[in-house]
């Protein structure tokens, strides 16, 4: 009997990939590809968000109560939080390093490039100029969790479901009956989230095909070097700093690159990184990493870890500097640090992160915030890099912390890639 031929979802998502480059490029300024498109495009989105909070909170909840352990978890917390700190702060230098060092804003002709729109993202910047960190911190408890579910409020969700886990295991044998229901809602979830990404190459085929008949290949050209640079510094920052970072916790990046391969392409096809947030907790906890810490980091690091998104606010505020003639001391970029440090915090989870934290931060530094109007139009292919990033970091701090817990499973890593346990590292 013959072997039934069958192609991967990463050749899948890359044929739609690829499909969608070439009609966006022969319908270039066609808007009727936007039409038509745009649809598919956004119910393949919606679909991966109606399944974000349910896996999140089942899974969490059944993490924490086979826990039980408040001390333990508060551990998890800090350890988290520092990493989280240490690294988007490391991200923010090695932006500001290879900014001041290639100059990428030098000599740029503005009178060449289209400005785009950001009016869509005053208003929400208006609400993060008066919503410092401690805001975030005071919303992370939730008036009503019904509503934090609805508008994917991540940190509430955490607590909430941290604090019920707790619960469920201090009623000892009566929790139970409710352990067996957020097991089968798991359970029956990533069964959803793997029929969801069957429908993935036509969402990126759909994505990428309105982004490219919008804006047109021809308009990486004036910002050509921005966007080397940008990709250039991202690539940097995963093999040699996360790479430094993963081999410091015994683990080789590229193992864990090739584990990720499907999500990396999905993520990058789609510049969303929730579109993977599901399949990447199930990879991660296969490959060894226990469900509690798994089901913690990660949604957490949505919010405190987005080393692509910091590396590329640094980078651009430099840029848009350059552009403008505008000196930059050391002072103003230790300023420039600091502020993205907190601002990136402050608004976890907003559509368009990068864009309204630089809004609400170019200013302080005296860096004129409309600049951002002339990198709008390349900003989707920037964000696909970015996301890639972000991914791979919140994926390999699963990793370090289950390390540092001493609780990693190399016998599990091994099995993944079923290999002797030493070609894992």
């Amino acid at each position: 009997m013959k072997k039934k031929f069958k192609i991967s979802l990463a050749v899948q998502i890359l044929i739609g990939l690829v499909l969608g480059i070439t009609v966006g490029a022969i319908f270039y300024g066609n808007p009727k590809v936007e039409t038509y498109l745009q649809p598919i495009g956004t119910i393949f989105l919606n679909m991966i968000k109606m399944i974000v909070v349910p896996i999140i909170v089942s899974t969490l909840i059944l993490g924490v109560a086979g826990t039980g352990d408040m001390k333990q978890l508060g551990k998890l917390g800090a350890k988290t939080l520092i990493y989280f700190e240490v690294v988007t702060t490391i991200a923010i230098v090695v932006g500001l390093l290879v900014a001041n060092i290639f100059q990428p804003g030098v000599g740029v002709d503005m009178s060449a490039i289209t400005k785009g729109d950001i009016s869509q993202y005053l208003h929400t910047t208006e609400e993060v100029q008066s919503h410092g960190f401690a805001d975030t911190i005071i919303n992370i408890v939730p008036t009503n969790i019904i509503d934090a579910m609805a508008n994917t409020n991540m940190l509430a969700i955490i607590f909430f479901s941290v604090l019920f886990g707790l619960g469920v295991a201090s009623i000892g044998e009566r929790g139970k009956p409710v352990l067996a229901f957020f097991q089968g809602t798991a359970d029956a979830m990533f069964w959803v989230t793997n029929t969801v990404m069957k429908f993935a190459p036509f969402g990126v085929f759909a994505l990428i095909g309105i982004t490219v008949s919008k804006f047109g290949l021809e308009s990486l050209i004036p910002l050509g070097k921005l966007a080397i640079l940008v990709y250039a510094s991202m690539i940097f920052f995963i093999i040699v700093i996360l790479g430094s970072i993963a081999k410091l916790v015994g683990i080789n990046i590229f193992r864990l690159l090739r584990v990720l391969k499907d999500e990396l392409i999905l993520a990058y096809s789609t510049s969303s990184s929730e579109t993977v947030l599901p399949k990447v907790m199930q990879k991660m906890e296969k490959f060894g990493s226990p469900k509690d810490v798994v089901s913690f980091v990660i949604p957490t690091g949505y919010s405190f870890n987005l080393d692509g998104s910091t590396l590329y606010q640094a980078i651009a505020a430099i840029f848009i500097a350059q552009m403008y003639n505008v000196p930059l001391t050391i002072m103003d970029q230790i300023t420039l640090v600091l502020v993205l440090m907190v601002t990136s915090k402050g608004i976890a989870g907003v559509p368009g992160v990068s864009f309204v934290v630089l809004l609400a931060t170019l200013g302080t530094v005296g860096i004129p915030p409309e600049g951002l109007a002339f990198i709008a139009g390349i900003d989707r292919i920037l964000d696909m890099a970015r996301t890639v990033v972000n991914v791979v970091g919140n994926s390999l701090a699963t990793i370090v912390m289950s390390k540092w817990e001493g609780r990693f499973d190399y016998d599990k890593a091994a099995a993944y890639f079923d290999t002797p346990e030493d070609s894992v590292r």
